[in-house]
């Protein structure tokens, strides 16, 4: 890839992007293997890794015209770049020109960067045939990209515990923790292109499956289970099983909570609705009363 910078020196290049640099004796008119910068012209063949991207047209405070545009590179990583018409333009032998003449598009100074410019960025001159045209960032593709930073995870269940001892017969109270990763909300942001979303997760049911072919939907974290309640059943989630679990693996009921995470979402101009599914598993003993006659 052929990359121009302004006004820099090679040594300023090397130490910059820390990369290999190449020269060709064809790039230096004195013939003496060195590298020529210029004003705006520093001639170098470099590897620019995720470079690439959409354009988009604007102004810049700057002056001239400018814009943005962001691409996904192969390594899941978001490329931004932005542009600003170089002005004055570089002269007509100038290598930036890249074998057009002045007046045949125009030179442009780019800037990319990883993470919407907040992190490692390059600077170039490059030339374009039109000015950069206007890219539309996708706010659901942002409001995903929300999502996975949450770390969303499966019900913390706190009964059934997997070192209780449960009975045949006796209604069991199923309940979970609530926290901002395992039941919500949740929220958070992402950004590129100049457009945020901001999404906000929250459990909105969890699905119960008992080991015993039964199967119970709760709407809620369920109810904590007081002495005071005796032999009550729960008011919001629970189940009564009618057999023991010594035919089971381990002598015990696998329970699963399987928990569907719903998150709003909006900016950029719109709102929508995501669905996150998360589960945890655990190991349930079930007996029965022996009477002794």
């Amino acid at each position: 890839m052929l990359t121009r910078c302004i006004a820099i020196t090679a040594a300023t290049l090397l130490a910059a992007l820390s990369i290999p640099v190449t020269s060709h004796a064809e790039d230096d008119p004195k013939g003496d293997g060195g590298i020529e910068c210029g004003l705006y012209t520093c001639q170098v063949e470099v590897d620019v890794p995720g470079q690439g991207g959409g354009q988009a047209g604007g102004s810049d405070s700057t002056g001239g015209t400018g814009g943005s545009g962001s691409s996904v590179g192969d390594d899941g990583n978001t490329t931004v770049c932005k542009y600003k018409l170089a002005d004055p333009q570089p002269p007509a032998d100038s290598l930036d020109w890249e074998g057009h003449e002045p007046g045949d598009g125009a030179v442009y100074e780019q800037t990319c960067g990883w993470g919407d410019l907040d992190g490692n960025t390059i600077v170039r001159m490059v030339w374009l045939a039109d000015p950069p045209e206007q890219v539309t960032v996708d706010p659901a593709v942002l409001a995903q990209r929300a999502v996975d930073s949450m770390t969303l995870l499966g019900p913390d269940i706190a009964s059934p515990r997997a070192a209780g001892k449960y009975t045949v017969g006796v209604p069991m109270w199923m309940w979970v923790n609530q926290s901002a990763t395992t039941y919500g909300p949740n929220t958070a942001s992402a950004t590129a292109g100049g457009v945020t979303v901001t999404a906000t997760a929250e459990v909105s049911k969890i699905v119960w499956t008992m080991g015993d072919g039964a199967s119970v939907t709760c709407t809620g974290p369920g109810t904590s289970y007081t002495s005071s309640e005796g032999m009550a059943q729960s008011p919001t989630c629970g189940h009564v099983y009618s057999k023991t679990s010594a035919g089971a693996q381990n002598s015990k009921f696998p329970v699963t909570a399987t928990s569907t995470w719903t998150i709003n979402w909006q900016g950029g101009g719109q709102a929508g609705q995501l669905t996150e599914v998360r589960q945890t598993n655990v190991q349930v003993a079930v007996g029965e009363v022996q009477v002794v006659r």
